[in-house]
């Protein structure tokens, strides 16, 4: 049995009292499993990325239940919404105070790319001041897609390659996921 096995089938599979792998899988796998994000919304696309976090999407299932306010306690920071370049000075900073390994969701076409924003006052991608990892597109991107890009995210983690790619490019991965559309309407009606 090795650690890939219990990984894949879960305890079921664990007919032993001794589990074999490598320990640069299990840091990996851990590291997948334990992010925090920080808090750093800018824009309409923080709305969905903290309904997103709410009950109805529950994100708490993917080991991100709590959005930290302090950067040295967070390895993920999603950028929702734009940047202007007043705030991208702060961006970086926040980025620089991160936990290592630290990693970059750009939520939105805002934060990707400018968006409808084509003017002097907003950065025309995040990308020009943190290396991103994963892109969610959408104006703004549903809950459902911000949680595709954090399992995205996850795996890349999880098998290495993000790893790999930051050290042979010194940028982020750079992986596009397609937008998810929502798949049930939410209802913010009470019972009495």
């Amino acid at each position: 049995m090795t650690l890939r096995d219990v990984r894949d089938e879960g305890l079921e599979g664990l007919d032993h009292n001794i589990i074999t792998g490598r320990l640069e899988d299990l840091v990996q796998w851990a590291r997948s499993r334990s992010s925090w994000p920080v808090t750093f919304g800018l824009a309409c696309c923080a709305i969905e990325m903290m309904g997103a976090g709410g009950a109805h999407y529950d994100m708490a299932r993917f080991g991100m239940e709590v959005f930290r306010a302090s950067p040295r306690q967070a390895d993920i920071m999603i950028v929702a919404g734009r940047v202007s370049q007043k705030m991208a000075p702060v961006l970086r900073q926040i980025y620089d105070q991160m936990a290592e390994p630290k990693w970059v969701i750009s939520m939105g076409v805002c934060a990707s790319t400018g968006g409808m924003f084509n003017n002097y006052a907003i950065v025309q991608g995040v990308d020009q001041i943190v290396p991103v990892d994963v892109y969610a597109p959408g104006c703004p991107p549903t809950p459902e897609t911000l949680i595709h890009a954090i399992t995205t995210l996850r795996k890349n983690i999880e098998t290495g390659d993000i790893m790999r790619r930051r050290d042979r490019t010194g940028r982020g991965a750079e992986v596009h996921v397609e937008a998810v559309a929502q798949t049930q309407p939410v209802s913010l009606s009470v019972s009495r």
